[in-house]
């Protein structure tokens, strides 16, 4: 037998079976493309990427004929909500997180004292959230919102096209704004004060709960085995951690890709006076009774891609042409020590605690000496102490990271990964599998469907360890240095940024 994890993004959607003890039997994926249709707008066509998700679902039902599905499982990113209609019909385009529409909806929602909304719900308001793209598309195409069943976040939509009730798990929901909390269900405060009628949203649900079985038509259009059941997924991060092993208080998933995430474990939701003060938002994990946090930095892994197109053009055309791959080459020119240079990597827009859309990144203590090897070194250095001052700040509200399981792209990097390790003073874990979405969301459909008897039993079956990087204590007060004068550095920029002459 096999399960199946989908994995639906911004961009693409990976589908990954595996057996009940983590070998990977199939993997494929596709990509689409956003939509743009006027500047500040970003949609995903959702019959167009349903399409293409069924396509790479028929490729692996086609791999799996010998280790037949039993169970699946639908992760995805949040806030994008499709409409459907009760007969299983997409009707529009999702709006996504990022699309400029619904402002008018969370400036009204930021009346509402802050302290009071994110004890709620959960989060510090932004217009990043799907529900006050709701109340846009309430406003301006009413003859849509009118005809819709429900909103669904993208897990939902592929579990309920496939033939499973329209239902939500707790952490998708978090990313409306519309969700209470603490009590696991759609806040009718909220829904009250914006006008959403609660009957357009899905039921709610804890992650890895069963909601049906694929359809029988679904079944023949897409190769199927019988009585494949339907899981309840996972906002994505949730699902990335669960694949890594994140599994208990004082854990970590660190992925380390374009952008870079941590996301912590927690059994308790911590204060509201001290999340609002590091304007961080709290969810539901894709594990029962446990919570947690999105710290991230969207200029991250760019920032090593920013140096190659740069300043290595030629040279990344020649490795390619000899079947080198330029960033070994960069980074094997790294001194051992830590680099002088220091790196406020402020490139793109920030996340916590900042949220400053206006970017301005900082390069300093560069001099003649300056080698190449030790400007890279710089770069992964101080996309490092973002996410240091980070753990400070997560430690005053009370969230404590002992491990960090390291994941993406980047986690291939020995070197990368041993630098994270002495700067954050932390152990990081690089598991066996790195596709560790996949894999997680396919341990919710092995949970749900009573494959595994307990998450400690899923966790022994599915996880290795490939290798652990402990800090390197030689270089613990050099970097102590660094990092005292790393926190002078956004104060600087927003100094010199701000200045007019």
């Amino acid at each position: 037998m096999s399960l199946l994890g989908i994995d639906v993004g911004t961009t693409g959607c990976k589908v990954m079976a595996i057996s009940i003890d983590g070998r990977v039997i199939a993997l494929q994926q596709c990509e689409y493309d956003l939509q743009r249709a006027q500047p500040g707008w970003a949609e995903l066509d959702s019959r167009d990427v349903w399409e293409r998700i069924k396509g790479v679902l028929r490729a692996v039902a086609a791999e799996t004929k010998h280790d037949p599905i039993t169970a699946l499982a639908v992760s995805s990113m949040g806030e994008a909500m499709t409409p459907v209609s009760a007969d299983r019909e997409i009707l529009g385009n999702s709006l996504m997180g990022f699309d400029a529409r619904g402002v008018e909806t969370a400036a009204h929602l930021e009346q509402l004292d802050p302290a009071m909304f994110l004890r709620r719900s959960g989060n510090v308001v932004n217009n990043m959230f799907g529900g006050p793209k709701l109340i846009w598309l309430r406003d301006n195409q009413p003859e849509l919102f009118e005809k819709t069943y429900k909103f669904l976040n993208w897990a939902d939509l592929v579990a309920y096209l496939l033939g499973g009730e329209p239902v939500t798990n707790y952490g998708l929901a978090n990313r409306s704004l519309f969700f209470d909390l603490e009590g696991e269900r759609w806040s009718t405060d909220t829904l009250a004060y914006v006008g959403m009628p609660i009957e357009k949203l899905p039921a709610v649900a804890p992650s890895g709960t069963p909601i049906g079985e694929v359809s029988p038509a679904m079944q023949r259009e897409l190769g199927l085995p019988p009585h494949v059941k339907i899981i309840v997924g996972a906002h994505d991060q949730c699902a990335n951690g669960l694949g890594a092993g994140v599994s208990k208080p004082g854990m970590a998933v660190y992925s380390i890709g374009t952008f870079l995430v941590i996301v912590p474990a927690y059994d308790r939701i911590p204060p509201t006076d001290q999340m609002l003060a590091i304007q961080l938002s709290v969810e539901h994990a894709a594990i029962p009774d446990m919570y947690v946090s999105f710290y991230y930095n969207l200029t991250g892994g760019s920032l090593l891609k920013w140096f190659r197109d740069t300043f290595t053009a030629v040279e990344h055309a020649a490795a390619q042409q000899q079947g080198l791959d330029i960033y070994d080459l960069l980074l094997a020119e790294m001194p051992p020590e830590p680099s002088r240079v220091l790196v406020l990597p402020h490139f793109g827009v920030t996340g916590p605690p900042y949220y400053d859309e206006n970017p301005y990144g900082l390069i300093a203590g560069l001099t003649l000496g300056t080698t190449r090897g030790e400007f890279v070194r710089g770069l992964l250095e101080g996309a490092t102490y973002y996410f240091r001052e980070g753990l400070e700040l997560m430690e005053a509200a009370q969230i404590h990271i002992d491990e960090f399981r390291a994941v993406g792209g980047g986690a291939k990097s020995d070197t990368w990964l041993q630098i994270k390790a002495n700067i954050l003073g932390r152990p990081l874990v690089r598991p066996r599998m790195t596709e560790a979405t996949g894999l997680g969301v396919a341990a919710l459909a092995g949970l749900g469907s009573g494959v595994y008897k307990s998450l400690d039993e899923a966790m022994d079956r599915l996880i290795q360890i490939d290798r652990v990087f402990e800090p390197d204590l030689r270089w613990q007060a050099a970097y102590d240095e660094q990092f005292a004068r790393y926190k002078h550095m956004y104060a600087a920029a927003k100094t010199l940024r701000d200045t007019h002459v």
